[in-house]
């Protein structure tokens, strides 16, 4: 959502064992977020919680068999009433951090544009370097939910209490795994919102900077690759794609503005991941709103596949397959030995 800045979610609500008070006061910012929503008010729907529930929840009543989350690990990634989740945790420690956000890299192929196509291009491949540390450092912190003798370690486990996701403070070993992956996905999904990789541009007013050519590609992308930890090529993005200019200070007005190209709110099924009613003028023009956020559930799955296959690929298939489990499972001192 555009207003004045991305910001602190959840009003007065607790982040985990930190008072959201502090987080707004430690975060410098109390405005609206600029991004897909977490939460329930100011306009947002927490987008970014039912767009990873819809993409990563097992059915109801099922097991995990790997490819989904069991209910409890589920809001550790997605967030609930109350909590950030890590796919939130971007808006409360990385707000004006652009990288994390998939801003500004805008251009528009038309003569005397202020930003280049090599500059937007540099910008987005920030971004993907960015996506790729933080998929990595949830690969890296991965191990850390098996002890020395290759089990499941209960107390790195154990989600009696919620992890915190928060200026880099470390947690238990399945906390600090997820922070990764889910702080990777936030900018993913911010992909699809806040560039036209699957937009129409509206067909009734003239293509310019409020209204830039729509790319109508399909998802998931081949930019976000994260696991390959290989930024794009410049040479494979598209002429014509773009991100919106973002700034708490202005100096957007000659760009394409953050507010002329996001799709970043409107209502999502958490389930099945059906949406309606999109808020925002790009989200409403052209079904745009649904293309955005199936995209960024296509991408979503994506990333898990890719980060369990990372897992293999880095400890070995049964190590690799036990930490996967207990990423997954609720009860994983049980169901991963």
């Amino acid at each position: 959502m555009r207003k004045n800045g991305r910001g602190v979610r959840r009003g007065m609500l607790s982040l985990g064992a930190v008072p959201l008070a502090a987080a707004m006061l430690l975060g410098g910012q109390a405005h609206p977020a600029a991004a897909f929503g977490t939460i329930n008010a100011l306009g947002q729907h927490a987008e970014h919680e039912r767009i990873t529930r819809a993409a990563l929840a097992c059915q109801s009543g099922q097991g995990s068999d790997g490819s989904c989350f069991e209910p409890r690990s589920l809001d550790q990634v997605a967030g609930h009433t109350g909590t950030f989740g890590a796919v939130g945790s971007p808006d409360s420690d990385e707000i004006t951090v652009t990288a994390a956000h998939c801003d500004n890299a805008d251009h528009l192929a038309r003569p005397g544009y202020p930003i280049s196509r090599e500059q937007a291009s540099s910008q987005l491949i920030s971004c993907v370097t960015h996506l790729q540390w933080r998929f990595g450092k949830g690969t890296d912190a991965a191990s850390g939910v098996l002890g020395g003798d290759g089990a499941v370690a209960p107390a790195e486990v154990d989600l009696g209490k919620d992890c915190v996701f928060m200026l880099g403070i470390p947690g238990r070993g399945k906390c600090n795994a997820i922070e990764g992956f889910g702080r990777a996905l936030h900018g993913v999904q911010d992909f699809y919102s806040h560039s036209n990789w699957t937009d129409r541009a509206d067909p009734a007013r003239p293509i310019g900077k409020d209204n830039p050519p729509g790319l109508q590609l399909a998802a998931p992308s081949p930019l976000l690759q994260l696991s390959r930890g290989k930024a794009p090529s410049p040479g494979a993005i598209p002429e014509e794609l773009t991100t919106g200019c973002f700034s708490l200070l202005g100096g957007c007005s000659s760009r394409v503005d953050h507010a002329d190209v996001n799709k970043d709110t409107g209502l999502i099924d958490p389930v099945t991941g059906a949406t309606s009613g999109p808020t925002t003028p790009r989200g409403k023009t052209a079904g745009n709103f649904d293309r955005a956020v199936q995209g960024a559930i296509a991408d979503t799955r994506r990333q898990w596949a890719d980060f369990r296959a990372l897992l293999r690929e880095r400890y070995g298939k049964e190590r690799g397959d036990r930490i996967g489990c207990a990423l997954t499972h609720d009860s994983p001192v049980r169901d991963c030995r």
